[in-house]
């Protein structure tokens, strides 16, 4: 098209638009046309991740495998050992193996970099001294942010790998307890902390009684008069109210070797009163030694000041005699 006819075409259109008339674009509606509907924008849903545990290929031969049956598990390249979620990892480590290649687990946690979210160790003990290592994997896992787990069998690690696998999409309230609101429910859930002792059970127990105080010391054979109470039942109640709460293992640690090992069992309340009586018996004693020693210095010094006293006498008393001869 040349000039010429360009500037007549543009011509008749101002023509056009002062005669009323419209001219129709492709892409926007006349008067005369409907309107065109857009469509709504949709919302995906979010996609994802496998519902199999991926295992990674360094894992083949380890008899955790075999024990995981609850879920389904594929080999994939990935660089942990596991994914158990969509940001969820492991690393499973032997001690008997890092005891023989130390370095191996720091190589694995510098591939991992910042991949997940939830990084886990799952740590096999397999070996009888593993306080050292133990100790060493957890400021390793402090400072490198993951998650130590351990574990002491091969069905125990497929089964926590399970957990993680099937608590990927949970709730956070699905492993929150519940806590007791009222003064009834805690009580009940105080009194059915022994395995055999239910619900029913504790009411009883509080019917009879008609408060806590009295149920815990109420004697066994008036325990044993509750309805539904057995043997088993009353033997496990009396030993939760009445056992001490420290461990046997640390009761020994901490005992004094000079008493003697035929010494009955005391109570919690015995025991402290025991070990303020002795701290009480130390500062005395020490109290008593520091008087003691203070009184022998005195004494030491007033025995140190008597032979120049008697030496000062003994002077003046030989220039009186030599005065005396020189007069």
């Amino acid at each position: 098209m040349d000039a010429r006819s360009r500037d007549e075409s543009l011509l008749q259109a101002r023509a056009g638009a002062s005669d009323g008339s419209t001219t129709s674009q492709p892409g926007i509606p006349t008067a005369g046309q409907p309107k065109v509907q857009q469509p709504k924008p949709q919302a995906l849903p979010n996609r994802s991740g496998p519902s199999a545990i991926l295992v990674s290929t360094r894992q083949k031969g380890n008899p955790i495998l075999n024990h995981i049956k609850l879920l389904p598990w594929e080999f994939a390249d990935i660089p942990a050992d596991y994914v158990v979620g969509t940001t969820t990892c492991a690393l499973f480590l032997s001690l008997k193996y890092h005891r023989l290649h130390p370095e191996y687990i720091y190589s694995r946690i510098k591939l991992l970099a910042g991949k997940y979210n939830l990084r886990i160790v799952l740590v096999m003990v397999d070996i009888p001294n593993h306080e050292d290592p133990l100790r060493e994997l957890s400021k390793t896992s402090i400072i490198n942010n993951l998650t130590l787990m351990l574990c002491w069998s091969a069905p125990e690690a497929a089964h926590y790998l399970e957990l993680f696998k099937s608590s990927e999409h949970a709730q956070p309230t699905a492993i929150r307890t519940q806590q007791a609101q009222s003064y009834k429910e805690s009580l009940v859930e105080f009194v059915t902390t022994p395995r055999s002792i239910n619900k029913s059970d504790a009411a009883s127990l509080i019917s009879t009684f008609g408060s806590l105080q009295n149920a815990v010391n109420a004697q066994p054979e008036q325990i044993s008069a509750v309805p539904g109470w057995g043997e088993k039942k009353v033997q496990q109640w009396c030993n939760a109210v009445r056992e001490d709460f420290r461990v046997e293992t640390a009761k020994k640690a901490s005992a004094p070797v000079s008493r003697a090992t035929t010494q009955k069992p005391r109570s919690v309340r015995q025991d402290q009163v025991a070990m303020a009586e002795d701290e009480d018996e130390a500062v005395l004693r020490s109290v008593m030694e520091e008087s003691r020693r203070m009184a022998a210095a005195e004494e030491e010094s007033r025995n140190s000041s008597r032979p120049t006293e008697q030496l000062d006498d003994g002077i003046a008393a030989a220039l009186a005699k030599l005065r005396e001869s020189g007069g």
